[in-house]
């Protein structure tokens, strides 16, 4: 393990202690409220985030795992490690695009979360 990745472990092991219903709240915040927002105001983004929607169903289902708070936040965990690695953090509560033109130019991650924000609430998770 490189002295990166070591610094990295502390965060990862309290986001993973985290209950699941407490971290997709907090995807929600930092992502999900502004997304969905703009989603539900501009059809093409609501598409986009519709086909995100169905590409985390598939690998829920591929994974063995099911679409609740922990499948979800599991899955949710994995995006924002990724983005961390690739040195594009998930912004902080308030610092999401603010439109749909933003968004519909939005990193693939974000995209993602914005899913897995609206399958938790349509599952009634959050």
């Amino acid at each position: 393990m490189t002295n990166e990745n070591l610094a990295f472990a502390p965060i990862a092991a309290v986001a993973a202690a985290r209950p699941a219903s407490v971290y997709l709240d907090e995807m929600m915040a930092r992502v999900g409220v502004d997304g969905l927002a703009a989603a539900f105001a501009e059809p093409a983004l609501l598409a986009r985030i519709d086909q995100h929607a169905a590409a985390v169903r598939d690998a829920l289902r591929d994974a063995g795992r099911n679409g609740d708070a922990e499948g979800l936040a599991a899955y949710a965990r994995s995006i924002v490690a990724g983005a961390v690695r690739i040195g594009r953090p998930i912004p902080q509560p308030g610092a999401a695009p603010a439109t749909a033109v933003e968004w519909l130019s939005a990193g693939w991650p974000l995209l993602r979360l914005v899913a897995v924000c609206m399958m938790a609430e349509a599952a009634g998770v959050l």
